[in-house]
Formats: C-alpha cells, sequence, structure tokens
C-alpha cells in the first residue's frame, strides 16, 4: 500500500477534517502545549494487523492541518521488527509506539484507532476464511460490497488477511450478471457483445444460476464462469461440467457463503470463491491507545 498516494492522503485527511482534529477543545484546555507524551497502541485480541503504515502519515498530514508549533515537534513510529501488516498477532501485544506532542496524540488518537479497528477487522475476518480453506484448491476473494470511499483501503485489508482481490472497480473487468442479461436481450446477446466489443483483453466472466444458463454461457464462448447461490452439490457438478471443456475456464462460487459452509464449496474443485462479508460484515479489531506523559 502506498501510503503517501494522493489518494490515501486525501482519505486520511479527511478523516482528521471530519473530526475536527486541529480544534480539539478538551485537550487544548486541558494539556500543556509543550507536554510530550509517549503512545502505545496495543491488540486486545488476537488478530490480524492492518493499516499500521497509515499512523505515521495521520501525524504528518496533522502536521499539515494544524499550524500551531506543537503539531510541527519531531515525532517517532516504532514497532517491533516482527510486527508489520499481514502479521498474526496475541492479545496484550505492543503494535506501534509513537512519540510526540501530547496535544498531537490524543487529538488523532481516535482516527488512528478508527481505521486501524476496521481494517485489522477486515484482515482477521478473512484469515478465518482462508484458514477454513487451508489445502484445498480454491482461493477466497472480496467484491466490491465496500463502503463507500474505502474500497481500497478495505481491499488492502483483505490482501493482508490473505485474500486475494476481485475487481478493484467496474472498468477492472467483465462480469456479466443477471441484470445485464435481462437487459441486455438475453445471455447469448450480452456474451456476444461483450466478446465482439470488449478492450484491452478482458475476460469476459458470466453469472449463472442453471445447468441450462451455465450450458448457454459456454456455447457462447464464456471465459470465466461465476456459479451464483448454488448449493456446494450443484457448484460440485457444475464444476466437473466445465472441465469437460476443451478450453481452461476458471470457475467462481458466491452467494450464502459463510464460515461454516466455505469448506464444503472449497472441496467441490472450484477455483475462487467470493465472499461479501469480509468487507460488510467483519467486526472491528480490539485495538487501544495507551498514553502517558515523558519525564520532564
Amino acid at each position: 500500500m502506498d501510503w503517501k498516494s494522493s489518494r490515501i492522503d486525501t482519505l486520511l485527511e479527511q478523516a482528521l477534517v471530519e473530526d475536527k482534529a486541529a480544534g480539539d477543545a478538551t485537550t487544548n484546555l486541558t494539556i500543556d502545549p509543550d507536554l510530550r507524551a509517549t503512545a502505545s497502541i496495543l491488540a486486545r485480541q488476537e488478530m490480524v494487523v492492518a493499516g499500521l503504515g497509515a499512523v505515521p502519515r495521520f501525524l504528518e498530514i496533522f502536521a499539515r492541518l494544524d499550524p500551531r508549533p506543537q503539531a510541527h515537534t519531531r515525532f517517532e513510529v516504532v514497532s517491533h521488527p516482527e510486527i508489520f501488516d499481514g502479521v498474526r498477532v496475541h492479545d496484550g501485544q505492543v503494535l506501534a509506539v509513537i512519540r510526540h506532542n501530547a496535544r498531537v496524540l490524543l487529538s488523532c488518537e481516535r482516527v488512528i484507532l478508527n481505521l486501524m479497528q476496521h481494517l485489522s477487522g477486515i484482515a482477521t475476518h478473512t484469515r478465518q476464511f482462508v484458514d477454513a480453506i487451508h489445502g484445498t484448491h480454491a482461493r477466497v476473494l472480496d467484491t466490491r460490497k465496500t463502503v463507500p470511499g474505502l474500497r481500497a483501503l478495505e481491499k488492502y485489508a483483505v490482501q493482508c488477511g490473505g485474500g486475494t482481490n476481485h475487481r478493484l472497480d467496474l472498468a477492472a473487468g467483465i462480469l456479466i450478471k443477471n441484470n445485464h442479461i435481462s437487459l441486455g436481450g438475453g445471455l447469448r446477446k450480452a456474451v456476444t457483445r461483450a466478446l465482439e466489443n470488449r478492450q484491452g483483453g478482458q475476460r469476459v466472466q458470466v453469472e449463472v444460476r442453471t445447468p441450462q444458463e451455465l450450458e448457454e454461457a459456454l456455447a457462447c464462448g464464456a471465459e470465466a464462469i461465476l456459479l451464483d447461490n448454488m448449493t456446494p452439490a450443484q457448484v460440485k457438478k457444475s464444476v466437473d461440467r466445465i472441465k469437460r471443456e476443451t478450453r481452461t475456464v476458471p470457475t467462481e462460487a458466491s452467494g450464502g457463503i459463510v464460515l461454516e459452509n466455505i469448506r464444503a464449496y472449497a472441496e467441490t474443485g472450484v477455483d475462487f470463491i467470493s465472499v461479501g462479508a469480509l468487507t460488510h460484515s467483519a467486526k472491528a479489531a480490539d485495538i487501544s491507545m495507551r498514553i502517558v506523559a515523558e519525564p520532564s
């Protein structure tokens, strides 16, 4: 993740502006402007870390927003060499230590924790799904079911958890779904138009829900198949059928897939399993920040 990209920079700045961090009334009234402090970011559960790179960026952006001298004092963010995004940690482990002006730490505390808790929650949830299908051929995919504006960060968190990113956006791939078929004049017409008019060699993937739709999609030249809302038994039957093709046609299963049944889907031989819950239903990880004054 390029934490200094303009896109990420804008997201982090918006978070600080939304919280009016530079105008922290309580901190500005109660804390000596010259006090320095040390903040420890702590894991409060077993989890997979994501978002550590945002910590120094938040502090650098805060200095850009707050003209007062304390925002521009020296700071350092230190973490153990074995602690980085994608690593599994235990309850009580220190993820990072920040030494900075006390006012700055207090004013940035919430946005730092909000982002790290959200991203680490996604990474942790993803790792559970990845672990559940360990030893099988299948790979876990995310979806576009993300919080508006946070997709790049959420998909990064999925990678930290061992998952694989599907399309980043609508321009990143061709996926003909039910509504495209009904509005585009039927499956055959939609697939034919996509194959004839695509640019850049993008693969044409088609969503199917029945054996009849599968046969039609294969006959039309679909180059990848999404098996939607099928049972594991139906997915296996479909995968076996697709493997009889003389060409390689990647397969993906989606719809109604949870931790309790993902192993059954993976054992069908399907190539990919997409899970919207990785991003839309991940519980925030429990992370805290302990701040203490440095000796004067």
